[in-house]
């Protein structure tokens, strides 16, 4: 748990990957190579990085990227995924139209 949280431990150089345009979250448009690049910049939890990069934050609250991105990070900082603590998490919300509430009130 040290090595997550202590941003003085050298984690290495950043090195650019071929697969780092690979969209992970589609809502937000988020890279691999932007989770990796923020991990090497110093946001070592999932929140962090959630709310530099607004991952998880689109249309399905995380329900397609989350798993995907607790990998990345985890690979970069060289700890199991079990290991990151979980980032809070919403349903996915959906617009509604005012006449549907409107309906509800007689």
């Amino acid at each position: 748990m040290d090595k997550l949280m202590n941003r003085s431990e050298d984690i290495g150089e950043f090195v650019p990957m071929p697969d780092d345009d690979m969209i992970v979250c589609r809502c937000e448009e988020i890279t691999k190579g932007e989770i990796r690049r923020a991990v090497h910049d110093g946001f070592r939890s999932l929140t962090e990085i959630k709310r530099v990069l607004r991952n998880g934050m689109g249309l399905c609250q995380g329900q397609t990227c989350s798993r995907l991105v607790r990998s990345i990070v985890a690979r970069e900082l060289g700890v199991r995924p079990t290991d990151l603590p979980m980032t809070t998490s919403r349903a996915p919300a959906r617009p509604v139209e005012m006449s549907v509430y409107a309906k509800e009130v007689k």
